[in-house]
């Protein structure tokens, strides 16, 4: 189902405030992740998994710059994440469930650190928006 206009400015409205600290909440979506699901680190085995680590602060940015091309885009995301569609799928080989841990950790980030903007209808178009993220991160495999 594709996002309304109400939603679509729901996350835009957040990611205009996420997208200025790009590696610092990327780095605290991925200490989410790891700590909530550890199997998720076998991915990162080469980089330094401590909190504020140089590897977190880089790949947190990466993962932020992903989803805020998604967020820019979001009327063609198959276009958007191609290039991680294709990372994740054919040299990465990651699990396709894992996109659905990273959009968890995602959420309880984004409602931490913008708790007067992550109202429940905003929670439901985040639900929304990176579950079709996640599709199409997908689609490639």
């Amino acid at each position: 189902m594709p996002l309304t206009a109400a939603e679509k400015a729901a996350i835009k409205a957040i990611w205009a405030k996420a997208a200025s600290r790009e590696a610092e909440l990327g780095a605290e979506v991925l200490g989410r992740l790891f700590k909530a699901y550890p199997q998720t680190k076998t991915y990162f085995i080469h980089y330094d998994l401590r909190e504020g680590s140089k590897d977190m602060l880089n790949q947190g940015a990466k993962v932020m710059k992903a989803i805020g091309s998604a967020a820019h885009h979001m009327d063609d995301l198959d276009h958007a994440v191609s290039s991680f569609s294709e990372l994740h799928a054919h040299k990465l080989m990651a699990e396709p469930g894992n996109f659905k841990l990273l959009s968890r950790s995602m959420e309880e980030t984004m409602a931490s650190h913008f708790p007067k903007e992550f109202s429940s209808t905003t929670k439901a178009a985040w639900d929304k928006f990176l579950a079709a993220v996640s599709s199409a991160l997908v689609s490639k495999y």
